[in-house]
């Protein structure tokens, strides 16, 4: 009897339709971001200050993944921009299938940035590429220090590391540089940003390195 690794077949099939999406992606010249993290990091919070500052300049989509409820994608489509909840059920991670489904009647070209926020967990979305350009990874302030060294994987995979919430640090025994250096240790190429979406701290460079990754991909803005 034939032996068949389901996991495998799954991850297969999620990977060449992540290429496709990839290479759409490339073709429109727009620019994806996938957020993963823990429930409650501060992704939607991340998402709304994002697209406050750059909506103006640039066409946004975002796609926001819960197990249940559209109540992310209302808060983050009052701010004027299109974003779609995709409720996975059961499921800890979205797949490229999905962001392909919400994708297929819109034409990438008509967005310059899309962002894609993951179902909160640090397991099964470091498995399942979507056809980003960068994995960002969020680590709250009061998550512990040595979240990153917990789960390795999801450090591996992600390009960016975005620490949240640094107005608590009066309040927990939490250090970031400490999370930073963890992370470091793991995949010491990453870019990392120290953020609160509460006091503005750190936002300016996040935004302003998302700008530069913008032109990098399409040099030319548009402006509505």
């Amino acid at each position: 009897m034939k032996k068949v690794d389901l996991r495998q077949k799954v991850l297969s099939e999620n990977e060449k339709i992540a290429i496709a999406n990839r290479e759409r992606f490339a073709e429109a010249g727009t620019f994806v971001l996938n957020l993963v993290s823990s429930p409650g990091s501060g992704k939607t919070r991340l998402i709304e200050e994002t697209v406050k500052a750059l909506k103006d300049d640039y066409r946004i989509f975002v796609v926001t993944g819960d197990l249940m409820t559209e109540n992310d994608a209302e808060r983050i489509g009052r701010h004027g921009v299109e974003a779609v909840q995709i409720s996975t059920g059961e499921a800890c991670h979205l797949d490229a299938r999905m962001v392909d489904e919400k994708l297929l009647k819109r034409k990438a070209s008509a967005y310059d940035l899309i962002v894609i926020e993951n179902v909160g967990n640090l397991v099964c979305p470091a498995s399942f590429d979507l056809g980003e350009d960068l994995k960002v990874l969020l680590v709250a302030v009061g998550e512990g220090d040595d979240k990153p060294v917990k789960y390795p994987p999801m450090v591996r995979a992600s390009e960016v590391l975005v620490i949240t919430k640094t107005d608590l640090m009066p309040y927990t025994d939490s250090d970031p540089d400490v999370i930073e250096e963890n992370a470091l240790r793991i995949k010491p190429d990453m870019t990392v940003f120290k953020t609160s979406s509460k006091t503005g701290e750190g936002l300016e460079q996040w935004i302003d390195w998302l700008r530069s990754q913008l032109t990098a991909k399409k040099p030319k803005p548009h402006k509505p």
